[in-house]
């Protein structure tokens, strides 16, 4: 049961992103974000995808390695266009 409730929470939170991602890449507009914020974040959800792997736990490897793409693409465009 926890394997898929972490599935299922891994989703959410990896999917909240897409719009976001979506709407910085269309418009290239990130002046109302702040880059303190992404990289902080960044930074929590690289140690999660860490902790993931250390403790072999597919769901939060894959959950968090795809959020951190997307924050990434984020942090980006933020230093491109922002």
């Amino acid at each position: 049961m926890s394997f898929y409730i972490g599935i299922i929470a891994g989703a959410l939170c990896t999917l909240s992103f897409i719009p976001q991602v979506y709407i910085v890449i269309k418009t290239r507009n990130t002046k109302d974000l702040s880059l303190t914020t992404f990289l902080i974040f960044a930074l929590g959800v690289f140690l999660w995808f860490i902790y993931g792997v250390l403790i072999k736990e597919t769901p939060i490897i894959i959950a968090n390695l795809a959020t951190l793409s997307m924050i990434i693409v984020i942090i980006i465009m933020k230093f491109k266009h922002g």
